[in-house]
């Protein structure tokens, strides 16, 4: 069975179509799923939207990625795990592919990005940027990462010292196991962080964790592009 996990603060206005992806995937791929949402701290309707659309809820009040997954992964029954950010889109082909991955071997994996929505242009170059160096490095993007329960528990889940980047370094402890592969059918994800904040704050947040190296992942109080908790009123169209 497939666990997805979603991890979720404040989103009732991703969550829905979220939720609505992940369904309309696994049933497409005919393998029997569950769906747990991770509630963490939220204020608004998330918790019920997830309920009402069939998940299990969990909820934490620790305001941490890295935990929520975790919190996540230890709630769920399946063996293979996937973890679904609550602004993201998948679609079948994640769904069989990366089964199809974990069967022939590799260890975990994740998949290419693309964005919802209308992007400034400086957004578009820092996308197309970011996605040549980091993939080509094959590192899992956080929005979306699958691997086994036996491999989630042999590296320890997430590192929860991290309040960003956990992904990065999940990714490193997957790959001392063996093969982890990328796949090229993108995901969709939200582009709100590059349409709600100028580009000076988004290069400033986004070099500073960069150039801060892990010291300054293991603290929220300079990661405000990931932790102010700003949302757009509405979803955006793919």
């Amino acid at each position: 069975m497939i666990s997805f996990i979603v991890p979720a603060h404040n989103e009732e206005f991703e969550l829905p179509s979220t939720l609505a992806a992940i369904h309309a995937a696994a049933s497409g791929a005919a393998e029997p799923y569950e769906v747990i949402v991770v509630d963490d701290a939220s204020t608004d309707a998330t918790p019920d939207i997830a309920a009402q659309a069939g998940a299990k809820v969990v909820p934490i009040n620790l305001r941490q990625i890295a935990a929520a997954r975790n919190a996540g992964a230890r709630a769920a029954q399946g063996e293979y795990l996937f973890f679904v950010d609550a602004d993201t889109r998948i679609n079948r082909l994640h769904v069989t592919q990366a089964i199809a991955a974990l069967e022939a071997g590799y260890v975990g994996g994740s998949a290419r990005v693309a964005l919802d929505g209308l992007m400034p242009l400086w957004g578009r170059i820092l996308l197309r940027a970011f996605c040549t160096l980091y993939f080509g490095l094959n590192l899992g993007a956080g929005a979306f990462l699958f691997t086994t329960r036996r491999n989630f528990e042999t590296i320890g889940g997430f590192d929860e010292q991290y309040f960003v980047g956990e992904e990065v370094y999940f990714s490193l402890e997957l790959r001392k196991l063996g093969r982890f592969k990328v796949l090229r059918e993108p995901i969709v994800t939200s582009g709100r962080k590059l349409r709600m904040y100028p580009a000076k704050q988004v290069l400033h947040d986004f070099f500073g964790v960069i150039l801060g190296g892990p010291r300054g992942a293991r603290s929220r109080a300079k990661l405000r592009l990931w932790y102010d908790g700003k949302r757009e009123k509405h979803a955006a169209e793919a």
